[in-house]
């Protein structure tokens, strides 16, 4: 043990693997694999689904009434297990004679990040201590070791929106097949077809992921899958949060209070040297006891003005989340964020990390640093609908300098001004006389008040001269 132990400090960090380990199972011996509750005895009749395909291990040996069994699977026997016939005589316990059903077993799906969970390389499970992962890594990556405990059955739906589900490598039954060539022996065995069902395919590749700054899980296409799984089994609807604008980690379901960095790294980077630097440094710090972490390489959609998607960059991913309350909430996990960026600032360079940006979330309303996802969207929205409307102007005005648009023409108000002189008389050098029965000043008698509509003078003025009429001789 110690030279394994020896061995797998001096691997590189890019070959750590992460195993994760399927929980439910078909065992005979499993209370909640019955409807009532219990393992069945020898007075009751034992009932499995006709069409129900199923595997069944089976540990011990066991007397039945009588037993139904499916069209399609199989008993796995343990040494010494076995079913047979009851015999009449008294089984303390056993005097219900009910019949027992096998529980469906179809609805265990792959997806489903509750039916997965982290252990170390001996299989024991991670404790929980200062580690979490986003909630599309809870289920196996493309990198990840997978295992199905010994002496188990079990059935799973692989449902994917993916053709092929790639993984380092599976164990199950005690074995460990870590090849193409072993899986795909495994995959023709008549074991397989009842333990896998769906239109996902499982694919063995037997290596870890190549790049010591980390890879990404690769479950993103299936996320909506994860999700539905995991709101389902929580009543369908995220937690209620008491922070101001809460945060979305890529790859988490549900939104979270706290803090979130996302760093931008060179080809030094090592993402587990970090996450140990972090872990020992920082988290293990008595104040920090109530923080929780995940870091992990996602890739963040990049898009034009926050909504047209152009590609994705590769980023390290950092979780943070506390266990505080009320206003408290996401204030330790704003401090130890605080204290990451500056150790950054000071050896980000000799660690692989070029930059770093931070979003807090938290209970208080006085932190500075809390961004919104809905503000960044609003604002997109509003600089795409000023962009349209400059289109939309620009496109009318060139319409109509090339004389393919005609704008309806504006009438001017008139002024008092303007009337006065369409209505003056005409100058000296006119031939003839006035009339003075035709009145040349407008009919208002209040000045500056506006004429009305039907006694504004139109576009053509008429005047009528008379060449008998003399001005000068009203004057006298």
């Amino acid at each position: 043990t110690n030279w394994v132990t020896l061995v797998s400090l001096l691997l590189p960090a890019s070959a750590t693997a992460v195993y994760k380990q399927w929980i439910p199972n078909t065992n005979f011996e499993t209370a909640s694999n019955w409807d009532k509750g219990r393992v069945p005895c020898a007075s009751d009749v034992v009932h499995f689904e006709k069409n129900k395909v199923v595997s069944v291990f089976v540990g011990s040996p066991h007397a039945l009434t009588d037993m139904y069994l499916p069209l399609n699977g199989e008993f796995v026997l343990a040494s010494g297990a076995g079913l047979a016939a009851f015999d009449g005589s008294w089984d303390p316990g056993c005097d219900s004679g009910a019949t027992v059903r096998f529980a469906d077993a179809e609805h265990h799906e792959w997806f489903n990040p509750t039916l997965w969970q982290a252990v170390s390389p001996h299989r024991e499970l991670e404790p929980g201590g200062h580690i979490f992962s986003v909630d599309e890594e809870r289920v196996p990556c493309r990198y990840d070791d997978v295992i199905f405990q010994p002496e188990t059955s079990f059935r799973v739906n692989v449902d994917s929106s993916r053709q092929v589900i790639h993984l380092r490598s599976i164990s199950l039954m005690g074995q460990e097949l870590s090849s193409p060539e072993a899986w795909d022996g495994y995959l023709r065995g008549p074991s397989a077809p009842l333990q896998f069902h769906g239109n996902g395919t499982l694919q063995v590749t037997g290596t870890g992921c190549p790049d010591k700054s980390g890879c990404a899980c690769g479950n993103a296409p299936d996320g909506h899958r994860i999700c539905a799984a995991l709101l389902g089994a929580s009543g369908r609807q995220c937690p209620a949060l008491t922070c101001r604008s809460p945060l979305q980690p890529l790859g988490h379901c549900c939104e979270v209070c706290g803090a979130t960095i996302n760093l931008e790294f060179t080809p030094d980077f090592d993402l587990q040297k970090y996450r140990d630097r972090l872990v020992q440094a920082l988290l293990s710090q008595p104040k920090y006891a109530g923080v929780r972490m995940a870091i992990s390489k996602v890739h963040k959609a990049q898009t034009f003005l926050g909504v047209i998607p152009q590609s994705s960059t590769p980023l390290i991913q950092i979780v943070l989340i506390d266990d505080k309350a009320g206003a408290q909430t996401g204030t330790t996990a704003e401090q130890l964020a605080a204290d990451i960026m500056e150790d950054i600032a000071e050896h980000g360079e000799a660690l692989g990390i070029s930059s770093g940006k931070v979003e807090v979330a938290t209970g208080s309303t006085f932190s500075g640093q809390a961004r919104s996802p809905a503000l960044s969207r609003i604002t997109a929205g509003m600089v795409l609908g000023l962009l349209f409307s400059l289109l939309l102007l620009g496109g009318i005005l060139f319409l109509y300098r090339k004389g393919k648009l005609r704008l309806p023409a504006l009438r001017q108000p008139w002024s008092l001004d303007r009337a006065e002189d369409l209505m003056s008389p005409a100058p000296a050098s006119d031939k003839g006389f006035d009339n003075p029965m035709f009145n040349t000043e407008p009919p208002s008698a209040v000045p500056g008040e506006e004429m009305p509509q039907e006694m504004a003078p139109k576009d053509h003025q008429v005047f009528y001269l008379n060449p008998l009429y003399d001005a000068s001789e009203t004057e006298t």
